[in-house]
């Protein structure tokens, strides 16, 4: 469940002295897009990318420089023959990089993020720049659930706030926006900053047995909120499932039952029998899921497939959603293999997904 500003708050707390990168802007090619970030310390990268190669060597030195100065600053990048990334190929475009040397200063603003994701709201959070001023460059924050009774500055103009209501209503995760606000003929340049921040995709893996401890940890390392269920507390433990977010010790099917479902939840069924497997589909079909499957055999899938269409447990369209046998065929056979297929097939429909 960590972004960027979870990192920040979980560095913090160890006394470290930071400052966060954003791109804010791109024209043509670039390593990274806008509402890439990077938190950088005096040792240099701690957390996330703005890019890599020579353009993060840049702005580390920048960001470590600011660090000492507190001096925060917006800086424009063209990465021609002089900043290159990874490999050292010339990606020819331009980025604009926001570098916040006092992030500590939107702490309240930073814990609020994090409790909207604990509670799987999404919001957008607002950065308002102001470039060239007295005291150099100025950054607010806020954060943003909604537009009602809000006095934040400039969420008063219609272009503004019909942004921030488009990305709240019909947003996808990783929107930014970069809006310039400078009054005609002023020297300062004023700009709001939106980024759409979503709860990650919640993964449910009823089972915790060696594929479900392997597609948990797997599954961690791709970004998804992690909930394992088991009824044996022998598996069913931190000790056994280091990676899960959420570990339920109950029966499966009544865990499966009282699950919250919504289009962001993504299913794996991986129980040790047949009878839990059904139990744990029962809960699921008709729900309005991101994904449903579930491991077994063809012979046993044919089976389970004939029994729940002849008791009117599911309606043939409903079992056509189901990914049974789970995951895609790559020829797996070992327990990390299967759950590399099955987190391949997760990805697959993740990102098939995705509004355009």
């Amino acid at each position: 469940m960590h972004n960027i500003y979870h990192h920040l708050l979980d560095i913090r707390q160890k006394g470290s002295l930071l400052a966060l990168a954003t791109v804010t802007r791109t024209i043509g090619s670039t390593p990274q897009k806008p509402g890439s970030s990077a938190l950088f310390d005096l040792k240099g990268l701690v957390a996330g990318t703005v890019g890599g190669g020579v353009l993060e060597g840049e702005v580390q030195q920048i960001a470590q420089r600011a660090i000492r100065l507190k001096e925060s600053g917006y800086y424009p990048f063209k990465l021609d023959g002089e900043i290159s990334h990874g490999d050292g190929a010339i990606c020819g475009g331009q980025a604009g990089i926001l570098i916040d040397a006092s992030p500590e200063d939107h702490v309240v603003v930073f814990e609020s993020v994090k409790q909207s994701m604990i509670n799987r709201t999404p919001g957008i959070l607002v950065t308002i720049v102001t470039v060239n001023t007295d005291r150099g460059t100025c950054i607010q924050r806020f954060w943003l659930t909604g537009i009602e009774n809000q006095t934040i500055p400039f969420l008063n103009d219609p272009v503004i706030s019909g942004e921030v209501q488009r990305l709240l209503s019909a947003g996808k995760p990783g929107d930014y926006r970069e809006l310039d606000v400078s009054p005609t003929g002023d020297e300062h340049k004023d700009m709001v900053l939106l980024e759409a921040i979503f709860p990650p995709p919640h993964l449910v893996i009823a089972g915790a047995g060696h594929i479900g401890r392997a597609l948990s940890h797997i599954g961690k390392l791709l970004d998804f909120e992690i909930t394992v269920i088991d009824d044996r507390p022998e598996y069913a433990n931190p000790a056994n499932l280091p990676d899960a977010d959420h570990i339920l010790v109950m029966d499966i099917g009544s865990a499966m039952e009282q699950l919250e479902k919504s289009p962001d939840t993504f299913v794996v069924i991986l129980t040790r029998g047949h009878k839990d497997d059904a139990r744990a589909l029962k809960a699921c079909i008709g729900a309005d899921m991101a994904y449903i499957g579930m491991i077994g055999s063809k012979r046993k899938i044919t089976q389970m497939q004939k029994d729940f269409l002849e008791h009117g447990w599911a309606a043939p369209e409903e079992w056509d959603l189901i990914h049974a046998p789970v995951g895609l065929d790559i020829r797996s056979v070992s327990v990390q293999e299967i759950a590399i297929s099955i987190a391949a097939q997760l990805i697959l429909v993740k990102n098939s997904n995705k509004p355009a």
